[in-house]
């Protein structure tokens, strides 16, 4: 019997397994992200945590295993396909275009609701030019609600880097996904902004689902719904905050990640 669309996962990676030569990067790993909820994925350095976001991305094919979206598996996923199955990312760097302002920057996440087509901008016909004042709403729309639509017409060269995280971030949603995929947003990022971000991933989960990578400890457990933690490339444990905190495998792998910092 199919199970009720609520309880299908709006995203789930299922038994992923990736090699790079002899090297295990992942191990019969899985996940699945429901509908509204903040997963988060958690584990030591060398965990396995940069691959399994780059699977959910596309920029690696894994092995064995599959994605799936609202149940159904996504075949030959690649990172430009993914604005037009609703999905955005951000990376652990900023990756903005330097060239451009900050309000362009946005305006290339929102390019998806772009309605002219190449004829209509070459030729700088009407259409077009409705089409670029949208794009730029619906980019200075996503500035503000990062309070970051001050420095629209700056060049993200010459602005803090915590304001070119905002920015970063401003881009996945002026696409307006339904599932946000982030990559160690907090690194770089002082105390008060860190709680900051914790309130601001909290906000959107009224209006999509997050996954979340990211190796601070107390914004894991403090915005998600549930947790995914890696070790040596599988799954060492998997559910609420409260259950992995004090889990003894997640104990013993962090114990080990600091003994050997030691």
């Amino acid at each position: 019997m199919k199970p009720p669309a609520e309880e299908i996962p709006v995203f789930a990676v299922a038994g992923a397994g990736v090699r790079f030569g002899g090297l295990v990067a992942l191990d019969d790993v899985s996940l699945a992200v429901t509908a509204g909820a903040v997963h988060g994925v958690i584990g030591p350095n060398g965990a396995g945590k940069t691959t399994l976001f780059n699977v959910c991305c596309g920029f690696v094919r894994p092995d064995t295993g599959q994605v799936l979206r609202h149940g159904r598996p996504v075949r030959d996923l690649r990172p430009h396909r993914l604005a037009a199955m609703g999905v955005a990312r951000t990376l652990q760097g900023v990756g903005l275009f330097r060239g451009l302002t900050v309000a362009e920057n946005v305006m290339v996440g929102a390019d998806r609701h772009r309605r002219a087509g190449f004829a209509a901008s070459l030729f700088a016909l009407a259409r077009s030019d409705r089409d670029e004042r949208a794009l730029r709403e619906r980019a200075m729309a996503a500035l503000a609600e990062l309070g970051a639509d001050g420095y629209a017409d700056r060049l993200p060269g010459s602005l803090p880097y915590a304001v070119q995280k905002r920015v970063a971030l401003a881009r996945a949603l002026a696409a307006e996904p339904d599932l946000l995929l982030l990559d160690e947003p907090a690194s770089g990022l002082g105390a008060d902004e860190m709680a900051e971000l914790g309130e601001l991933i909290r906000g959107l989960t009224a209006r999509m689902s997050v996954v979340l990578v990211e190796h601070h400890m107390d914004l894991v457990m403090g915005v998600c719904d549930r947790i995914t933690v890696l070790d040596f490339g599988r799954v060492v444990a998997d559910g609420t905050p409260d259950k992995v905190r004090d889990d003894q495998a997640v104990i013993d792998a962090y114990l080990g990640e600091e003994a050997a910092r030691s």
